[in-house]
Parts: C-alpha cells; structure tokens; sequence
C-alpha cells in the first residue's frame, strides 16, 4: 500500500509534516510506503535530523504550492505542478492508495472533483468530523463544510455515505443514523428537513431511527448525524471553541481530552472515486501521524468501493 502525503500543505509545513510521516512510519505495518511530495532540498535535511532513513520513503520532488489564500480552482489549473496536483496526478495513475494534505482544502476539493472524480450516483460528495461519546467509541457528523445548501435527496444521501463509513472505517456495526433537527418530531424543522425525513424514514439503504437534537450528539443514541453543510459546520466550530475554553481554564479530563483534533488526523472526502484525506491546516506532528494512520485505515476498508456497489 502506498500513502502519499503533501509535504508542504498546512501552516507548520515541511517540519510538522516530515516529522509527522517519519512518526508515522514507525506505527505503521511494513507493507505500508509513504510517498513524500514536497522540496527534496527541504526534506532530506529533516529526514536527516529526525535520524529517519530516506532510503525507506518515495520522495516526488516538487517547489510549487497552492497556497492557503489561493482560489482553489484557479490555483489548481495554474499550478499542474504543485504538490497537491501532483498527489492527485499519483491517486489517478494508482502510484498512490491515499492521498493526504493539510493545505488548501479548496484544492483538495477541486481536485478530488475534477481529478478522480465523482462516483456516478452521488450528488454531491461531503466530509464529516468526529463525535466522542461519552461512553466511549465515536460517532460521526455529515456535512462539515462541504456543502452549505443542500436538498433533501443531497441529505438522505449522507445518510449512505456516513452509513458506510461509520460501519467500514470506525467498525461500528449497524450504524444508527439521524437527521439534525430542532425536535424529534416528523413534523418539526424547516421544509428541508421535513421532505429529507419524509425520504428517510422507510430507506432501506441505512437504519434511521428519526430526527435526533443538539443534545443527542456527544451519547449513545446516534451514529451517524444528517446534516447541511453549514449547520455541521457551525456544530464543529463550536465543540472545537468549547474544548479550548476548557483548555484555557485547565479543566480538560479523559473525555473532553478527545475532543483534540490531533487524535484524528482528517477527514475522508465521502463520494469521490479514491482515497483522499484532507488534515487541518494548523496541524502538527501528531496531528500528522493520525492522518496517515486513518489513509491506511480508509484504504484498508477499501471505502470508495463500497460506496460505488452502494450507488450502483
């Protein structure tokens, strides 16, 4: 298996992300090969210092970035020699499994649409973030970002896709998926999330048990929550604010200790024909080192195939 990660993407690159793969590499089993795409001048120094082996990574050297205030498909056509174009350029030609970057996430997007594609079927593919539950395990949030507006089939689509990859990624059995909502009642929300639960309530294609509210997000109730991208988005913002005041105020315990980015890595992007992993912009190391370890995971699960037998 092979992981490729761009090396210059995110805010503490190339440091953070050598030392990220170099960590990475000693958790991993050995049929896993890390492809380091980024400055060769840049990384082999820091291979040198982390007292990590070139020899025992792929090095695809390349000088040009998109940067993090790039538009991202302007960038992306202008810049065919940039590292996330070339991650893209490995996915397509199968010289990579999984393709990870803690840079533009515009980018990412763009080239995980126009790149390797849509899986015929979806409408319109999506990212989700983790959910620590209280009693242990996590649960998954669907969309974070991706999509600000969506329709009702857009939403019962999540459902498939979140479905999947809480069940093949995460090993949780028989995935419980709800719709967020104001109520728990059919009836209650606007008429987007009226006409999605109307959709959803017989589909065959996940287990819904109905609409479930902000207070069921952190217990054993739900898997996998529904939503647009801009509600998600708003959700993941503010447990991730709540974590830092808690932080600030040193009260953080083993649970709210969960909530640090870090122990996650990324996100997959949900619908695409390929394994791509998009990081947060400011991680470092540790932050890193999960991202690859969740690549291998999502790879492993072979996720996209999955999804693909879903929406044939």
């Amino acid at each position: 298996m092979n992981l490729a990660i761009d090396i210059m993407g995110g805010d503490y690159a190339p440091r953070a992300t050598v030392l990220g793969a170099v960590l990475a590499q000693k958790e991993l089993p050995p049929h896993v090969k890390l492809i380091l795409i980024g400055d060769q001048a840049q990384i082999l120094p820091l291979l040198d210092e982390f007292h990590a082996p070139a020899a025992a990574f792929q090095i695809v050297h390349s000088t040009e970035v998109i940067g993090m205030g790039e538009h991202p498909t302007r960038a992306f056509s202008q810049k065919p020699k940039s590292t996330i174009a070339i991650g893209f350029q490995l996915l397509k030609e199968g010289k990579a499994d999984a393709f990870a970057s803690n840079g533009n996430t515009g980018a990412m997007l763009v080239g995980s649409m126009y790149t390797v594609k849509t899986i015929a079927g979806v409408i319109r593919p999506c990212i989700t973030s983790i959910l620590p539950k209280e009693g242990g395990g996590v649960g998954l949030i669907l969309d974070v970002g991706t999509n600000a507006d969506c329709k009702p089939d857009v939403l019962y689509q999540f459902g498939i896709l979140g479905s999947l990859c809480a069940e093949y990624v995460y090993g949780i059995k028989k995935p419980k998926v709800g719709l967020l909502n104001i109520g728990e009642e059919p009836e209650k929300g606007n008429l987007v999330t009226q006409a999605a639960h109307n959709m959803m309530k017989d589909s065959k294609d996940f287990h819904f048990i109905g609409n479930v509210e902000g207070r069921d997000l952190f217990d054993d109730k739900v898997d996998v929550i529904v939503c647009d991208g801009f509600t998600g988005n708003v959700v993941l913002k503010e447990a991730e604010a709540f974590y830092t005041i808690l932080r600030k105020r040193k009260l953080i315990d083993e649970y709210f200790s969960r909530f640090n980015y870090e122990n996650y890595g990324g996100t997959p992007v949900l619908g695409i024909n390929s394994n791509v992993i998009i990081g947060h912009g400011i991680s470092n190391e540790i932050a890193v080192k999960n991202m690859l370890k969740l690549a291998k995971d999502v790879a492993e699960a072979k996720l996209h195939e999955k999804i693909k037998q879903a929406f044939q």
